[in-house]
C-alpha cells in the first residue's frame, strides 16, 4: 500500500491529508513536532484574551484521526534522504515514505538583533510562542510593558492581546506609517489614529537596536537605534513577518530558494516530493500578481485540496482564484478582494471613501483606460466575497460597482447608512452622473 507521508499537522497538511483519505486507501502519516493534534493557528489569539479554551480551537474529535485511518507521529524531522526516501528524526528514528509532502509552514523572521533569543523574545505563530506569551505576560503586574516590533497583522494581534489584559505596549514600526507597503496612504492614517486610540504607544520609523537580558537571561529593556532611548520591558514581540520553515531540508536535494520550490502542480525537482502552503514558492514566480510564496491561511487550505487530487492520480493545477484576505486591525475588520496596492500603478486609480467616525472606510482600485474594477479594501463594513469574486470575473465597472454595493453587503440594515454618502462622495470625486 502507497504511503504518503506529510511533514506539517497545519492547515495544509490537513487538508490535503483528509482529502487523500476521501479519495483513496493509501496509508497517510502525518508528522509534527508542535502538537498531537491539528488546531486553528489563527484562533491563538483568543485563548489567552479568554474567549476560548484550547481544546475549542481543535476542529475534530480526537477519535477522528484513528477513524479515518491517518495515523499521526510526534516528532522533528531532522533530515530528508530523497534517495531512499527516508525521513531521519532528532530522537533517531527513521520513517520510510513513497510520496512526501513537505506542508511546515512559516517561522518569525528574525534579523540578528542583539538579545532576539532571550527569554521573553518571541513572534505569535505557534502553540510554543502561546505558552511562553502565558508565562511571560500572565499580568500587568509579571509584565509590566510589552514592546512589539514590526508592524504587520501578527503585530497588530499581539498588541491587542496585550492590551486585554491591561499590558502596556510600545509598538516599534520601521515604516512612517502603519504597514503602508500595503495599504493606501489613507487607510494606513486611519489605523495610525486607531492604534493610538487604544493606547497603544505607536512609534513610527523606528527600529529596534538591541534587547537587554536581566541577570536571569530573561528580557529586561530594548534599546531603540534612532535614539539610544531604552524601554523597560518583559516582553518583546517579535513580528517582523514570516519566513518558509524549510531548515531541515537545506542539506537535502531538495530545491529551495526562500521556500521549497514547486510548479503549478506544487511538486518539487524530485519525484514523489511535494511542497505546499506558507513554506512552498511557486518557481515560475507568483500566479497573476499574487507572490509566489503565500502564507496565507485560505491557499494553504486550497493547495491541500489540489495537491490531494494529484496523488490520487488526478493530476491538477493550483489556480487560486482572485486574491482575497481578511483580518482584524483591533476592532476594526479588514477585507481585501482583487488588487488594491498602497499606491496605484500606471493606469490605475483609487476612489477613497472614509466615514466621519473614522473607524470605517473603503478603497476601490480601477482601470483609468477602460474603467474597470480591479479590486476593493473595505474597513469597518462587512462584504460578501462571492459577490466581489463574481464582478471581478465578469469585469464589471468602478461605476456598476459603486452603485451596486448594496449588493455586496453583508448586513443591508447595518449597512444603509453609508451607502448614499458613498456614492454622493464618488460622483462628486469623479464627476459621474
Amino acid at each position: 500500500m502507497e504511503h504518503v507521508v506529510i511533514i506539517g499537522n497545519g492547515i495544509s497538511g490537513v487538508t490535503v491529508a483528509r482529502h487523500i483519505r476521501k479519495n483513496s486507501d493509501k496509508k497517510i502519516t502525518i508528522v509534527s513536532a508542535e502538537t498531537d493534534y491539528f488546531f486553528s493557528r489563527t484562533a491563538l489569539m483568543y485563548i489567552y484574551m479568554g474567549h476560548m479554551k484550547f481544546e475549542h480551537t481543535q476542529p475534530y474529535e480526537n477519535s477522528f484521526w484513528k477513524k479515518n485511518r491517518i495515523e499521526l507521529k510526534k516528532g522533528f524531522v531532522e533530515t530528508v534522504e530523497t534517495a531512499s526516501k527516508t525521513l531521519r528524526f532528532a530522537g533517531g528514528d527513521t520513517l520510510q515514505y513513497d510520496k512526501l509532502v513537505i506542508a511546515t509552514g512559516s517561522k518569525p523572521n528574525k534579523f540578528g538583533w542583539p538579545g532576539q533569543d532571550l527569554e521573553g523574545a518571541q513572534g505569535l505563530y505557534s502553540k510554543q510562542d502561546l505558552d511562553s506569551i502565558e508565562r511571560n505576560a500572565p499580568d500587568n503586574k509579571t509584565c509590566k510593558r510589552a514592546v512589539i516590533v514590526g508592524g504587520g497583522l501578527i503585530g497588530i494581534e499581539l498588541a491587542e492581546m496585550l492590551n486585554s489584559r491591561s499590558i502596556p505596549v510600545t509598538f516599534l514600526v520601521r515604516e512612517d506609517s502603519f504597514w503602508n507597503g500595503v495599504l493606501p496612504k489613507g487607510e494606513s492614517a486611519m489605523i495610525n489614529r486607531h492604534i493610538k486610540n487604544h493606547h497603544i504607544d505607536l512609534r513610527l520609523s523606528t527600529n529596534l537596536k538591541e534587547i537587554k537580558s536581566d541577570e536571569n537571561g530573561k528580557v529586561k529593556s530594548i534599546v531603540i537605534t534612532e535614539t539610544g532611548e531604552e524601554i523597560e520591558c518583559n516582553v518583546v514581540g517579535l513580528t517582523a513577518g514570516v519566513a518558509p520553515n524549510i531548515d531541515f531540508i537545506k542539506t537535502s536535494n531538495i530545491e529551495t530558494n526562500r521556500g521549497v520550490l514547486v510548479n503549478r502542480q506544487l511538486e518539487t525537482n524530485i519525484p514523489d516530493v511535494y511542497a505546499i502552503g506558507d513554506c512552498a514558492e511557486q518557481r515560475d514566480g507568483g500566479i497573476g500578481q499574487r507572490r509566489p510564496i503565500e502564507a496565507v491561511w485560505y491557499t494553504g487550505r486550497m493547495m491541500g485540496e489540489v495537491l490531494a487530487q494529484t496523488i490520487c492520480g488526478n493530476t491538477m493545477e493550483y489556480k487560486p482564484g482572485h486574491w482575497f484576505n481578511s483580518a482584524k486591525f483591533l476592532d476594526i475588520e479588514y477585507q481585501t478582494y482583487g488588487w488594491v496596492f498602497a499606491k496605484p500603478r500606471e493606469n490605475e486609480a483609487h476612489f477613497h471613501w472614509k466615514h466621519d467616525d473614522d473607524t470605517k472606510c473603503i478603497t476601490v482600485c480601477y482601470s483609468t483606460t477602460d474603467n474597470t474594477f480591479l479590486g476593493i479594501n473595505t474597513f469597518g463594513i462587512r462584504m460578501r466575497h462571492e459577490t466581489f469574486d463574481r464582478w471581478l470575473t465578469e469585469k464589471r465597472d468602478v461605476d456598476y460597482v459603486i452603485k451596486n454595493l448594496k449588493e455586496a453587503n453583508f448586513d443591508p440594515e447595518f449597512y444603509k447608512h453609508f451607502e448614499k454618502e458613498i456614492i454622493a462622495t464618488y460622483n462628486n470625486q469623479l464627476q459621474t452622473v
